[in-house]
């Protein structure tokens, strides 16, 4: 097994040499440890079937269940085998789903207990484009200035999709395209702008799209803040950028890294294979929720 830290980034690695469906005690040890120290790993050809994609996500501890399942498709394909509608007039709340992943965000920072990372492989691919990119939030914030350190620590900031999504004009309702999941969360839960990660003990930001209603701050305010702040973070050398072969498999840290899926030409498919790893009941837990 090779693992090859990036050159021109703050993280991230690629593995080969090794088969993910076939892990030995001492390979996946490594691995976790890679896991910790590199925050990305990208396996190029993996070509996973969805029971051998759980399988290894398992090992991670319990997957968070998205629609009942421990697998979801992040797809612009229908069951029926469909391209989705593309034009932004005629979206159904799927694409409005894939369409708001585009901008930066942490997953399931929405829910009680944010996810801890994510096990992630492309089926079918786009000739062109359609990458998913990754910035490190460690590494943001030790590059903040004294006087924003400072005001980060102090502050906190709710977490909704229902709130991101509504920017998409995404509304939940009975019919809809999507699962709900996430949708049917009234609370905003809060979280603090600094999150330390339980295993490495190493700080990072907490941001993203989700983010919003910072207590003590206007709305405009808050919104001017988060977003200049995501914009400031998400800069090279603290960004990756995966462009997908079918069969290749991401895992990522989702307590300290960002990431967004990049446009592509949307009449061409793309079939991904997402399970989320559950976080930690005390270290991934929100502060509090709102109504």
């Amino acid at each position: 097994m090779k693992i090859q830290a990036r050159e021109d980034a703050t993280f991230g690695a690629t593995v080969t040499g090794v088969r993910l469906a076939g892990l030995s005690p001492s390979e996946w040890n490594r691995l976790y440890q890679a896991w910790l120290d590199h925050a990305l790993l990208i396996f190029p050809g993996q070509h996973l079937s969805n029971a051998e994609q759980i399988a290894f996500a398992r090992r991670f501890g319990p997957i968070e269940r998205i629609g009942g399942g421990e697998i979801v498709a992040i797809s612009n394909v229908t069951s029926g085998g469909k391209v989705r509608a593309y034009e932004p007039a005629e979206w159904d709340d799927m694409m409005k789903v894939i369409v708001g992943n585009m901008a930066w965000h942490a997953d399931s920072t929405y829910m009680p207990v944010m996810a801890k990372g994510a096990v992630f492989s492309g089926e079918v691919v786009p000739p062109e484009r359609g990458e998913t990119s990754f910035a490190d939030m460690r590494a943001a914030y030790d590059a903040l200035d004294e006087a924003t350190r400072a005001l980060v620590h102090q502050r906190s900031a709710h977490h909704s999709l229902r709130y991101s999504q509504s920017k998409l004009g995404h509304v939940h309702q009975e019919g809809s395209a999507y699962l709900g999941y996430g949708m049917t969360e009234e609370g905003a839960p809060l979280r603090p702008l600094v999150k330390v990660h339980p295993e490495t003990g190493r700080k990072s930001l907490l941001i993203g799209r989700h983010a919003h209603a910072i207590p003590g701050m206007s709305d405009q305010d808050s919104e001017r803040f988060l977003e200049g702040l995501v914009e400031w973070a998400c800069q090279p050398p603290r960004i990756v950028t995966h462009r997908w072969s079918a069969g290749d498999v991401v895992l990522w840290d989702n307590r300290c890294l960002l990431h967004r899926a990049m446009p592509w030409d949307m009449a061409q498919p793309r079939v991904m294979w997402h399970s989320r790893l559950r976080g930690d009941e005390l270290s991934e837990a929100a502060l509090s929720a709102r109504k």
